[in-house]
C-alpha cells in the first residue's frame, strides 16, 4: 500500500476550546497554506526554513480576515507524516475552523479521512503498526495506567520485545535450514535438538506471557469490573454512592428497590474501576425482581472482584448461595454497619475459598468508616502490575489474536523438535510464527483492508 499523494487537511482538535488546530499534509501543503495565509513579516512559507512558526492572518477569497493565527512549518521527512506539513493554530470557534478548512479545500486540499495522518506516518516508516495503534490508545487514555501503557507502546517498547523474539526465532530458523543445506555432510556438527528446543521454549514462554497480559490490558482500558452483591437492604447502593461520592443509586428501606444493575466508574491510584451495584439476592415471587437477581449473577460472572456486603454474620445458606459463583474471582467480604455492631468471631474457613483469593473488612457505608481502607483493598486485590515507562501490556485484540496464533504455531515447532520431525517441516511452522509476529508491527505485507479497518477507528485529524 503506497502513500496517497493528495494533500489533506482536517481539524485536529475538539471544537469549543480556546484554541483549534488545522493540520495540512502532502506535497502541496506549504503552497496551499501560503495561498490563504498572509504573514505579518511579509515572508511566504515556501521561502522559509522548516521548524519556523509564523504569525499572520487567514484571508478569504474576498480579502476578508477570517482569523489571526500561528502557522507552524514542517518539511519532509521531518514531520509527523513524513511529508511537507503545516499546522494552523487559530481560535477554537467551530465557524472559524470550518472556514479555514473550506478555504484549504477550495485551494486544492482534500478532507482527511479518519486516522489518515497517522496512516501516512506508518506508510512513511515513521511508526510501525503497533505504534500507530498506540496513538489511538493515547488519545483514548482516561487514567494514568492506560496513558503509561500507550506511551510505552508509542515509544516502541512492545515493538522491541517482538524484535527480540523474531531475532531468536530467526536464529532457530537459520540453524534448522543450515542443517537442511548440509545434511549430506556427516562430518559437520550442528546445534543439537536440545539446544533448539530450549530456544523455542524460551520464545514461547515470552509470547504466552505477552498474550496473558491482554486480560489486564483490557481491564485497565475498560475499567476493572467490581460487582457489589448481597441481600436486600444491606447497604449495597449506599456503598456505591459512597465510593462514587455521588447519589447515583436510590437508597431506600424498602426491600428490592434495586431491580437492575447500576454501573459507574471511579479512579483509585490512577486506575479506573467499574463498579456494578446489583439487585439484592433473596427468594422472591416478583418476576421483575427475579430478572434483576439473574443479572446480579451475570455481573458476578463478568467481575474481576466481588464485594459481598452483609450486615450480619453470613449463614451457611448465604455461603451456599454466593460461593459457587466466585470461582476465579477475588472476594472482599465487607461487614457493613460496623457502627452498630462488631463482627468478631467470623470463621472465614467456612467460605471454603483459597486463602489468597478473599479478604474481610468492617465498614460503615453510611458514616464513611473504613471506606478509604476498602478502596486500598480493592486496588490491592486487582493485582495491578507495576506500570512504568517500559511496561509492555497488550491492549489490542488484534495483537492478542496474533500472539495466540504465534503460540499455536510455536507449539507445533516444539512438538516437532521433541518428536524428531524433519527440519523442513519444522521450518515451515517457524515461518508462520515469524509471520504472526510481523503482522503485529506491519513488518510483513499487510493487506490494505486490514490497514483500512485499523485506521478507520481513529478520529479525523489524527
Amino acid at each position: 500500500m503506497t502513500i496517497n499523494n493528495d494533500t489533506i487537511c482536517a481539524v485536529a482538535t475538539a471544537t469549543g476550546g480556546a484554541i483549534g488546530i488545522v493540520r495540512v499534509s502532502g506535497p502541496d501543503a506549504i503552497r496551499i497554506t501560503d495561498s490563504i495565509f498572509r504573514s505579518a513579516s511579509g515572508r511566504t512559507l515556501n521561502e522559509s526554513s522548516a521548524g519556523s512558526v509564523f504569525f499572520g492572518q487567514i484571508i478569504d477569497a474576498d480579502g476578508q480576515i477570517v482569523d489571526e493565527v500561528l502557522v507552524s512549518l514542517f518539511r519532509a521527512p521531518h514531520s509527523y507524516t513524513g511529508q511537507d506539513s503545516t499546522e494552523i493554530s487559530c481560535h477554537g470557534s467551530r465557524y472559524i475552523l470550518e472556514q479555514v478548512c473550506r478555504l484549504l479545500i477550495e485551494a486544492g486540499c482534500r478532507q482527511a479521512g479518519p486516522g489518515e495522518f497517522t496512516q501516512r506516518a506508518f506508510l512513511a516508516g515513521k511508526l510501525d503498526l503497533s505504534q500507530a495503534e498506540a496513538v489511538a490508545d493515547l488519545i483514548a487514555s482516561g487514567n494514568r495506567a492506560t496513558h503509561r501503557i500507550a506511551m510505552s507502546q508509542l515509544k516502541g517498547h512492545f515493538s522491541s520485545e517482538l524484535s527480540i523474539l523474531r531475532e531468536q526465532l530467526l536464529q532457530l530458523t537459520s540453524l534448522l535450514e543450515l542443517e537442511l543445506d548440509f545434511a549430506d555432510h556427516e562430518e559437520l556438527e550442528f546445534a543439537d535438538r536440545t539446544e533448539l528446543l530450549s530456544l523455542a521454549r524460551r520464545a514461547d514462554d515470552r509470547i504466552t506471557e505477552l498474550a496473558r497480559s491482554f486480560k489486564t490490558g483490557q481491564a485497565l482500558k475498560e475499567g476493572i469490573p467490581v460487582a457489589i452483591v448481597g441481600k436486600t437492604n444491606v447497604g449495597k447502593s449506599t456503598l456505591l454512592n459512597r465510593l462514587l461520592k455521588d447519589d447515583r443509586a436510590i437508597v431506600s428501606d424498602i426491600h428490592g428497590t434495586t431491580r437492575d444493575t447500576i454501573e459507574d466508574t471511579i479512579q483509585i491510584k490512577g486506575v479506573t474501576f467499574r463498579f456494578i451495584d446489583t439487585a439484592g439476592i433473596r427468594q422472591t415471587a416478583d418476576a421483575i425482581e427475579q430478572i434483576g437477581i439473574s443479572r446480579t449473577y451475570a455481573a458476578i460472572d463478568k467481575a474481576l472482584i466481588v464485594i459481598w456486603i452483609t450486615d450480619a454474620q453470613p449463614t451457611a445458606e448465604d455461603i451456599k448461595t454466593i460461593t459457587p459463583h466466585l470461582e476465579g474471582k477475588k472476594l472482599i467480604l465487607a461487614f457493613n454497619k460496623c457502627d452498630l455492631q462488631s463482627y468478631n468471631g467470623f470463621d472465614a474457613s467456612a467460605l471454603q475459598l483459597p486463602q489468597d483469593s478473599f479478604k474481610t473488612i468492617e465498614i460503615s457505608a453510611k458514616f464513611n468508616k473504613n471506606i478509604p481502607e476498602l478502596e486500598n483493598l480493592i486496588y490491592s486485590m486487582a493485582d495491578i502490575p507495576e506500570i512504568n515507562a517500559d511496561t509492555v501490556i497488550v491492549t489490542q485484540a488484534r495483537h492478542y489474536e496474533a500472539l495466540n496464533n504465534a503460540h499455536a504455531n510455536l507449539t507445533r515447532v516444539i512438538d516437532g523438535l521433541t518428536s524428531t520431525l524433519p527440519g523442513d517441516l519444522i521450518s515451515e511452522d517457524l515461518r508462520l510464527v515469524l509471520q504472526d509476529l510481523a503482522d503485529i508491527t506491519g513488518g510483513a505485507i499487510t493487506p490494505g483492508e486490514t490497514l483500512q479497518n485499523i485506521f478507520s477507528h481513529f478520529c479525523i485529524g489524527k
